[in-house]
C-alpha cells in the first residue's frame, strides 16, 4: 500500500498562511494523491487556536471536498495535533470515563462519528473517500509509525510557549519529562493545556500570545529566525532598543524558569538549536512509547527532513528510532530563505511510504516563489 503523509495544514489560519486553502496550491497535492492508495493527515489539520471552530471548518471544507474526489474510494486517515486536539477530545473524555483501566496504545483506529462531530462532518465532506481516525498515531507499516509529534514539547529544551505550558502542568501533576512513560502520561500533561486554549478560542479570536503570532515576533527578535532566514526590513530605533532589552533579559528569564523546576531549558534559540532540540525531544518520545528502531514520521516542528546536508546522527532517536519529518503547508517567512532550496521550512512537504524501503521526503511546492506563496491576511468572520 503506497501512503502519502502530510502534516501541519493549519486550515483556517487567521493570517491566511495555510497554503491548501488556495485551489492553485492544493492542485500539487491533489495531483500527488492520484498515485497513492492512502493519504494520512498527520495533525494540525485545522487551526482551532485562531478563533471559533466554525471558521476553520468553513475554510477547510473546499479542501476536504476536493481531496475526497481525488481519492475516490481510497482511504483517508486523520489524526490530531496540538492545534486541533479538540477534534479528538470528546473521544478521549469518553474513554477516560468508560475505559480507564486500559492503557492508551500508540494506535487506536476509530470511525469519525465515534470521535467527534467535527471529524464526522469532515468525513462527510471527504466522501467518497473512506475516512478513519487514528490517535495518537498510526502504524503505516510494521516498521513505520506516524504521529503528529506534539508530545515532544514535554522534552523540548527551547522555551516555546507550548514547552513552558507543559513544564508548568507537569510540575503541578508531578509528571516531569523523566516521569512520562506511555501515551496516557503525555495526555495527562498536555490535554489540560490544550483544553484551556481551545476553550479560549471557541467563542472569540485570542490575542497574539495565544495564537502564536507574538511568539514568532519574539523568536525573530531573539535571532532565532531559522536557517538562512530572510533579512527583515530596517527597524526603527525604538524597535532596536526593545530587541536589545529582550535579548539581554531572555537568559535571565530562562535561568529563573530552570530554578523553578520548569526546565531543563536553554537560552539558545537559533534555527540550528530548534532543529537539534526538536529531534532529540522526538527521539525521546519514540523511546518512551516503545517504538524501537521503527521509522517514525512526524510533523509539528514544520522542519522537513532529513534533507541533503543534514547530519544523519541527529535523526536517530536514543532508542534507535529513525526520524523523518513531513514539513508543513504553512507560509512563515520568518523561517524561510530566499528560495525553496535555501529553507527546510519551505511549505509543501510530504512523506511517501512504499511497501518496503525507507520513507521518502518529497517537497511539492519547491518550484513556487515567495510571490506565489505570500498570502493576503484573512479577515475574521463576524458572527451576527
Amino acid at each position: 500500500m503506497r501512503t502519502l503523509i502530510v502534516s501541519d495544514l493549519h486550515l483556517g489560519s487567521l493570517s491566511g498562511s495555510d497554503m491548501l486553502r488556495r485551489p492553485e496550491l492544493r492542485a500539487a497535492l491533489l495531483e500527488a494523491v492520484e498515485d497513492v492508495d492512502r493519504v494520512v493527515l498527520l495533525g494540525d489539520v485545522l487551526e482551532l487556536r485562531h478563533g471559533p471552530p466554525r471558521e476553520a471548518m468553513t475554510a477547510a471544507r473546499p479542501f476536504f471536498e476536493d481531496l475526497g474526489q481525488a481519492l475516490a474510494r481510497r482511504e483517508l486517515v486523520i489524526t490530531a495535533g496540538n492545534h486541533d486536539h479538540a477534534t479528538v477530545e470528546p473521544w478521549l473524555a469518553r474513554r477516560s470515563d468508560e475505559d480507564s483501566q486500559r492503557a492508551l496504545a500508540p494506535e487506536q483506529l476509530l470511525e469519525p462519528h465515534e470521535v467527534s462531530p467535527l471529524l464526522a462532518r469532515i468525513a462527510e465532506w471527504a466522501h467518497p473517500a473512506r475516512t478513519l481516525v487514528a490517535y495518537p498515531g498510526l502504524w503505516v507499516r510494521p516498521d513505520v509509525y506516524a504521529m503528529h509529534g506534539h508530545y515532544l514539547d514535554c522534552h523540548l529544551t527551547v522555551p516555546t510557549l507550548e514547552r513552558l505550558s507543559m513544564g508548568v502542568m507537569g510540575r503541578v501533576l508531578g509528571l516531569g519529562g523523566e516521569a512520562l512513560f506511555g501515551a496516557d502520561d503525555y495526555e495527562a500533561v498536555s490535554s489540560p493545556v490544550f483544553a484551556w486554549r481551545d476553550a479560549v478560542s471557541r467563542q472569540s479570536h485570542p490575542g497574539g500570545l495565544l495564537n502564536g503570532l507574538t511568539m514568532i515576533s519574539a523568536w525573530q527578535a531573539l535571532g532565532g529566525a531559522g536557517e538562512k532566514a530572510i533579512e527583515s526590513t530596517r527597524s526603527s530605533i525604538l524597535a532596536k532598543l526593545r530587541r536589545r532589552a529582550l535579548v539581554a533579559a531572555f537568559p535571565l528569564a530562562v535561568a529563573a524558569l530552570n530554578r523553578a523546576g520548569i526546565g531543563p531549558l536553554s537560552a539558545e534559540v537559533s534555527g540550528d538549536e530548534l532543529r537539534r532540540a526538536g529531534l532529540a525531544a522526538m527521539g525521546e518520545v519514540a523511546a518512551r512509547l516503545g517504538l524501537g528502531d521503527a521509522f517514525v514520521v512526524f510533523g509539528h516542528t514544520h522542519r522537513a527532513g532529513p534533507l541533503a546536508g543534514d547530519e544523519p546522527q541527529e535523526w536517530l532517536g536514543r532508542g534507535g528510532a529513525r526520524l523523518i519529518n513531513c514539513g508543513c503547508w504553512t507560509y512563515a517567512p520568518v523561517f524561510l530563505g530566499s528560495t525553496s532550496t535555501a529553507s527546510p521550512y519551505w511549505p509543501g512537504g510530504c512523506v511517501v511510504v512504499e511497501d518496503s524501503g525507507p520513507p521518502t521526503v518529497v517537497r511539492l511546492l519547491q518550484d513556487r516563489s515567495h510571490s506565489e506563496l505570500r498570502p493576503q491576511p484573512i479577515e475574521p468572520t463576524i458572527s451576527s
